[in-house]
């Protein structure tokens, strides 16, 4: 067989344990065409070349013995977003401040991913500490769009997004803190699923917003992300905040369509969204009403302050969390300070790029006597609020769908100038994370952008720790949404 890194993860599992090929022969298949293609999209910024054949010679010894109860991700190629640490091989984050850093461990989801036999291929771009939309931020080059590349590939997980798109790997993980994960997603025509705050658990992801952030797949298809997440989830003692118990993952049987009702929140669909878009992701919508679904305009009131709640409160846990890199302990340090004080302004002047130091900045004077109760403390009472609009429709409905982002793939280099035109780009997918919900953007069709058809995606929402429920209803759907 030629092109098997084209195959989904479910139909390499298959082919893997029919012998119609070998993990060595898939592999190779997806390192042939980073070779090829990787140069102009810039999606990895390490490749294990020589790592990963070896694992995979050792997944096809245990594939050639049908006798033994095989682990689910045995022989498949996955890639892995530059904030996650895999022991032994560079963590950058992105950024020049961690460029030489070695992680000294594995993360969870990572010692997960080896234990069910995977094969990781590298590591993914991603903007700078997982600040941005557009993979624009990142100190070592820019990701371009697979689809387009004139065109950046969201962000911040525009590697892993743009790696699966372009047939690098059969899956990425990304970490999703405002929507990192779903917006590139739906950018490059892939999906992305972020899950409920908690499932997955965190330790050994470089922090950005403790509270906010989040592991989760990017795959061909709901249910590779289905596997993946099976995966990475459960519980672990390394996380205080992850879940104990694992989230179960009912069957596509357990659904009808005839039982689902799908809140539309009047919010979703208000000034500021493209035009093209929103006639795609209603249509998408009729299909699902036409398949049986119910669907239901509902009322997320407190959405309008999603936005600025959330770019109150992020700055202010990334200025707590990148405190730890200050030029003394790890990263980068700086051999022209004359004292303590010039050790860390240097060392942090050269290490972290415009938009750290914006939010840096920012979270520091939200956090400063006499501001915290002005800014930080309002932020949390309106993201208790924007919970509680979601615990009240997610009541009456089962999910809630709208556009996973305002528009399109946009140029290199048209929103960068603005920080502010960045960040609306957030607008749909921020109250997922203030909430702590599980959500996932699915392909929602193409619209036409300068002669051009470009991916969109559509977003689901679901209750908390719904996650498996979530998962199955895309996998039922999601053939339903792209004509």
């Amino acid at each position: 067989m030629t092109d098997l890194n084209k195959l989904t993860i479910v139909e390499a599992q298959q082919g893997l344990r029919r012998k119609d090929f070998s993990s060595v022969e898939l592999v190779t298949d997806c390192l042939e065409e980073i070779k090829k293609g990787d140069e102009k999209i810039h999606s990895y910024l390490e490749v294990f070349t020589e790592d990963a054949l070896k694992q995979a010679q050792k997944a096809d010894e245990l594939l050639a013995d049908h006798k033994k109860n095989l682990p689910a991700l045995l022989g498949i190629p996955l890639a892995v977003k530059d904030n996650i640490l895999i022991e032994g091989r560079k963590c950058t984050a992105g950024s020049k401040i961690l460029e030489n850093f070695v992680a000294p461990y594995d993360a969870t989801v990572v010692t997960k991913l080896k234990n069910q036999g995977a094969i990781l291929l590298g590591k993914t771009n991603l903007d700078e500490f997982a600040m941005g939309s557009s993979t624009e931020n990142s100190a070592f080059g820019q990701t371009r769009n697979p689809r387009d590349p004139s065109r950046v590939p969201g962000g911040s997980s525009g590697g892993s997004a743009a790696a699966v798109a372009a047939n690098f790997c059969l899956g990425a993980l990304g970490s999703d803190t405002g929507g990192s994960i779903r917006q590139p997603a739906a950018l490059c025509g892939v999906v992305g699923f972020k899950p409920t705050y908690g499932a997955v658990s965190r330790h050994g992801l470089i922090a950005m917003a403790s509270s906010l952030d989040q592991i989760g797949p990017l795959t061909k298809t709901a249910r590779d992300a289905s596997i993946l997440f099976s995966a990475i989830s459960g519980g672990d003692d390394f996380d205080s905040t992850g879940a104990k118990s694992k989230t179960e993952i009912p069957t596509d049987e357990d659904f009808s369509l005839a039982n689902i009702k799908i809140g539309v929140p009047r919010q979703y669909f208000a000034r500021g969204l493209d035009a093209k878009v929103e006639k795609t992701i209603r249509s998408a919508l009729d299909r699902l009403e036409k398949a049986g679904a119910t669907l239901k305009e509902v009322d997320l009131p407190h959405t309008k302050y999603a936005l600025p709640a959330y770019y109150i409160i992020v700055p202010a846990e990334v200025s707590a969390n990148l405190a730890r890199f200050d030029g003394i302990r790890y990263g980068h340090h700086s051999d022209q300070a004359r004292d303590l004080l010039e050790v860390y302004n240097l060392s942090r002047a050269f290490g972290f790029g415009a938009e750290v130091k914006r939010r840096i900045i920012l979270g520091t004077y939200i956090l400063s006597a006499g501001y915290y109760d002005a800014y930080y403390l309002k932020a949390q009472k309106v993201r208790k609020l924007i919970k509680q609009d979601f615990a009240r429709v997610l009541e009456e409905v089962d999910f809630i769908a709208g556009p996973t982002a305002p528009n399109p793939a946009w140029r290199f280099g048209e929103k960068t100038a603005d920080p502010l035109q960045m960040y609306l780009e957030d607008i749909y997918t921020v109250s997922v994370n203030l909430a702590g919900l599980p959500a996932i953007s699915l392909p929602g069709g193409l619209v036409e952008e300068d002669g051009q058809k470009l991916p969109i995606g559509i977003q689901f929402i679901g209750r908390r720790f719904d996650d498996g429920k979530l998962l199955s209803f895309a996998s039922l759907v999601e053939n339903l949404l792209v004509v």
